[in-house]
């Protein structure tokens, strides 16, 4: 095992009273406050470990933020590491390779790979961090063509529980490689990634929208259903159903609408012949869809970029029955008590493959994704419902997608994923000093 000592080095410490300990704490999701007692603010893997070491010594949970989209739980009391500072991309393109730093988002790592004719397997905003959304697997634009962002790392830089700074790869260290690539931070903090990069400098892709008062919503996941059946593996979709505020910022197509839509990323040049199906299901209200360079793909979703309250839970299906479905596409209908946004990915293709990390349920052939701007008994008052009506079909939940109901543990993993996990937690943290919601020691 390759490992050494960080250098002693201390980074900033923010404590409640302290100046700016408020904003070292904000991040993307504005719906749940956090506790820690003190804050680090790191700007190297040193400072990293110095701030792991703080933590072990008075045996405080660790908890670690870049972007703040999917905040870390575990921290109450204890210590949160903050990497945003930590921003550095590194690409080489002879070896198709990024080297990325734990607070770098994934817009910087597109824009610094598109000058050599490559991308990386990054999601549909920009604004994510690179680093944890890989750890929990990474399910990005073109996830049916290349599978997901995990399947293409080759080292991690991590901080383990005993103050090491690690350098890990497949062959140095296989089990905690496999345990990173899927547990995220429950073994340690990690510093830097280098991760693939794919040789794809343009795309087809953009969304079809419905007016969904003018079109039912269930009929147009009724033919996206059908149609998933119909289009190759390297082709990356979903269905969306989005309600849009009645907003001066928005554009007027949008405003005040409930937009039903499916959106299309795909490197193949049959790319409009494919998609034709999809017009024929009724009045269209807008459509993107075109030729792009790679550039552009956040386009795709136009995910919002400003900060705001969210509480989210996801399934992953053996198989969508959209007639039990019916009623997820109305939870972003006029009728929904609170704004609520339904996405489903299609899977399969290279998501199916196995690879030597702990992504669970490459099964899957769906991921339903719920998301309520609300607090967390609201949200799930709307939200089980809908779940509960797939449970004959659902064989787990997904990591990234857990927005907030990270203290729901259930389905996270399947039970040999899980065992194999608990296992080298017991290892690499015995004192589990890395205390996720997603707790592995209970």
């Amino acid at each position: 095992m390759d490992s050494n000592t960080a250098d002693a080095t201390e980074p900033l410490a923010l404590r409640p009273a302290d100046p700016g300990f408020e904003e070292e704490l904000a991040g993307f999701q504005t719906g749940f406050a956090q506790s820690p007692a003190v804050v680090f603010a790191a700007s190297s893997a040193a400072e990293v470990a110095a701030a792991v070491a703080y933590a072990a010594a008075r045996d405080l949970p660790v908890g670690v933020q870049a972007t703040g989209h999917g905040l870390p739980g575990g921290a109450e009391g204890g210590v949160l590491i903050t990497t945003k500072r930590m921003d550095r991309v590194s690409v080489d393109p002879a070896s198709r390779t990024a080297r990325v730093q734990a607070g770098v988002r994934w817009g910087q790592v597109v824009a610094d790979a598109q000058p050599y004719g490559l991308a990386p397997l990054n999601g549909s905003a920009p604004g994510v961090g690179a680093v944890s959304y890989t750890l929990g697997g990474g399910l990005g634009i073109l996830a049916r063509e290349f599978g997901y962002a995990a399947d293409q790392v080759r080292a991690l830089d991590v901080v383990t529980a005993d103050g090491q700074l690690r350098h890990v790869t497949r062959e140095s260290d296989p089990g905690l490689y496999w345990a990173l690539l899927g547990g995220g931070h429950n073994f340690g903090v990690v510093t830097e990634l280098e991760i693939g990069l794919v040789p794809v400098t343009r795309l087809y892709g953009g969304s079809i929208a419905f007016d969904g008062r003018e079109v039912d919503p269930v009929a147009v996941l009724r033919a996206y259903e059908r149609w998933t059946r119909t289009v190759p593996d390297g082709l990356t979709s979903s269905f969306a159903a989005v309600p849009y505020p009645d907003l001066p910022g928005l554009p007027p197509h949008l405003r005040g609408r409930h937009v039903v839509s499916v959106r299309v990323a795909y490197t193949g040049d049959d790319g409009a012949r494919l998609v034709a199906p999809l017009r024929e299901t009724g009045p269209v209200l807008a459509d993107s869809l075109r030729v792009m360079p790679y550039a552009d793909s956040h386009t795709i979703h136009s995910d919002p970029a400003f900060p705001h309250t969210y509480y989210g839970d996801s399934a992953v299906l053996s198989e969508l029955d959209v007639e039990a479905a019916a009623a997820v596409p109305a939870l972003a209908g006029a009728d929904a008590p609170v704004m609520s946004v339904v996405q489903i990915n299609h899977l399969g293709g290279a998501l199916a493959r196995r690879a030597p990390n702990s992504v669970p349920h490459r099964d899957g052939r769906f991921l339903v994704r719920l998301l309520a701007m609300a607090d967390r008994d609201t949200a799930r008052e709307l939200l089980d419902p809908a779940l509960a009506r797939l449970a004959p079909w659902t064989i787990g939940r997904a990591l990234n997608f857990a927005f907030g109901a990270g203290d729901r543990t259930e389905g996270l993993y399947d039970p040999e994923t899980r065992k194999r996990l608990a296992e080298l937690k017991s290892e690499y943290d015995p004192a589990n000093l890395f205390r996720r919601n997603y707790n592995l020691t209970g």
